[in-house]
């Protein structure tokens, strides 16, 4: 069902897109039409005003019948049954479309039928400092005795830069269709490779624990064996499988569990608890462990409570002694320092172990992250202890960070919002 509607949402978002891009191009191209027809109009007008003053002082009267008429989308022929001059003509043109805003370049000529020749030709150019000489070539047209022409050669350049807004939008939007599609093909790739990820975790774990079950039973019952007990040294191998069989399955368990957290969160049953008896019960189990290992507690008071889960909670501080006891390279000294501070408690934990490079130390809560170092070989582990520390505080709404310390060593910091 989940995927179901992930598709659903992904489909349904990019028919949105689309048809806002379509809507979009539609009313780009409307635009350009509306436009078009608009500089049709301006054109118009003004061919009419010039034609208008060419007759004025004459004694021909303008024609009742519109002299200008449109050829094609850049072409205009405008009737004149009269001689004009070309200097006259060029200077009407240029005030009249002027005073209309048409600022595109333009290109007149003249014509006299009776001769059958292009009595004048020129190249206006607005946009260019002087005229451009360029050859002006018109076709002439038929039924008309004296007649200008007037061509836009660059009218689509200058409608299109008109509408720079409208192509600057649709521009974007085809920017946001193509990042919004990227990014769905990159979602779905890393979901994908999540499930392949979680599916080989699960099967793999799976697979292991039914041997390794086995492994134990028949080690316990070994164990318990008198010709076992008599012997030190298969007593103790026996013993070592025991360990190691118990060590293996914690390490399962924990892959598991980080595996289930990804697909369903991780429920936490809260109560109020008293912290410092439950660090002190962990420093038990860890020095029992290592028995050379010195953990103390430095606090003001053994009565600060918290909300939490305390199965949660217990794993979280053991993974932390754990880490601290496993890489140290000496007699391993750890300070569990507890105090209040305005509306926050923090907890933190000084060991003195061998240390974190900085340019890593801000990685070591990722999945899966191990660093190389000289203790990487000897310490078994798949880089989930502390990946699971920061989801339980994410969880809580806690903070977690780790700095190095002046000397060796490095010390994690959990700050907990704390009103009491």
């Amino acid at each position: 069902m989940k995927i179901n509607k992930l598709n659903s949402i992904i489909l349904l978002g990019l028919v949105a897109i689309i048809s806002i891009l379509v809507a979009q191009l539609l009313w780009t191209k409307e635009a350009f039409s509306l436009e078009q027809k608009k500089l049709s109009q301006k054109t118009h007008i003004a061919l009419l005003e010039v034609a208008k003053k060419l007759y004025e002082g004459t004694s021909h009267d303008l024609p009742s019948q519109n002299p200008v008429q449109k050829i094609a989308n850049d072409y205009y022929i405008v009737n004149v049954e009269n001689d004009f001059e070309p200097d006259i003509l060029e200077f009407y043109l240029k005030s009249e479309f002027k005073k209309m805003n048409i600022t595109t370049d333009f290109e007149f000529a003249m014509y006299n039928c009776q001769s059958d020749e292009m009595v004048y030709g020129n190249y206006i150019s607005l946009t260019q400092k002087g005229n451009t000489k360029q050859t002006v070539h018109f076709p002439k047209h038929k039924n008309l005795v004296y007649y200008f022409a007037v061509r836009f050669p660059n009218e689509t350049t200058y409608l299109f830069s008109s509408m720079r807004f409208w192509f600057v939008l649709s521009t974007v939007m085809i920017l946001i269709l193509l990042i919004y599609v990227y990014s769905i093909f990159t979602l779905l790739q890393q979901k994908k490779y999540s499930e392949l990820q979680r599916d080989f975790i699960n099967n793999m774990t799976h697979e292991f624990k039914t041997p390794l079950s086995s492994i134990l039973i028949a080690s316990k019952y070994l164990i318990e064996q008198n010709p076992i007990k008599e012997d030190k040294k298969l007593y103790t191998y026996t013993d070592i499988i025991i360990k190691q069989s118990h060590k293996l399955n914690n390490h399962i368990e924990k892959i598991l569990n980080v595996a289930k957290s990804d697909h369903t969160p991780l429920e936490l049953k809260t109560e109020s608890v008293l912290i410092v008896p439950i660090i002190e019960e962990i420093i038990t189990n860890i020095q029992l462990k290592c028995p050379e290992a010195v953990i103390k507690i430095e606090t003001a008071s053994a009565d600060y409570q918290l909300e939490t889960d305390i199965f949660h909670f217990s794993n979280l501080i053991y993974n932390l002694l754990d880490n601290a006891v496993k890489y140290c390279n000496e007699k391993p000294e750890i300070l569990i320092r507890i105090s209040k501070e305005n509306q926050t408690l923090k907890l933190e934990f000084i060991d003195n172990g061998i240390g974190i490079a900085s340019k890593n130390i801000s990685s070591i809560f990722d999945k899966f992250y191990r660093i190389q170092n000289e203790k990487s070989n000897e310490v078994n582990g798949f880089g989930l202890g502390l990946y699971y520390v920061k989801e339980i505080c994410t969880l809580q709404y806690w903070k977690i960070n780790a700095t190095n310390n002046s000397e060796k060593g490095i010390t994690i910091t959990l700050t907990i919002p704390y009103k009491k």
